[in-house]
């Protein structure tokens, strides 16, 4: 996991070298990302599913699992950008919810 997190931390600091606090609050439009990140999970899945009649089976699961990292990186450097202590606060919350499931 240590990794994933080294990559988030470069992630975020090539982001932060862009300067987008010109657009906004750069916390806020790395939150919404995540929006703009699922839409991409949930436009993979429908494809995969050949749910669109006029696009039918546009995706795969292969399609979808990438969507979903991208989702979970995204959602890594909101994160991040928030609290530069986001491994120990989502490790924080990994173990409440396994608490709360008596799964700890």
């Amino acid at each position: 996991m240590d990794q994933a997190w080294d990559g988030v931390r470069k992630l975020r600091g090539w982001l932060d070298e862009k300067d987008q606090a010109a657009a906004g609050d750069v916390r806020l439009l790395r939150v919404l990302k995540i929006g703009e990140e699922f839409g991409e999970a949930a436009e993979a899945i429908t494809g995969a599913l050949g749910a669109n009649p006029r696009k039918g089976n546009s995706h795969t699961w292969e399609d979808v699992a990438k969507e979903l990292c991208d989702v979970i990186v995204t959602a890594q450097v909101a994160l991040l950008t928030i609290n530069p202590e986001a491994e120990k606060v989502l490790d924080a919350r990994v173990q409440r919810l396994l608490e709360r499931l008596n799964l700890s």
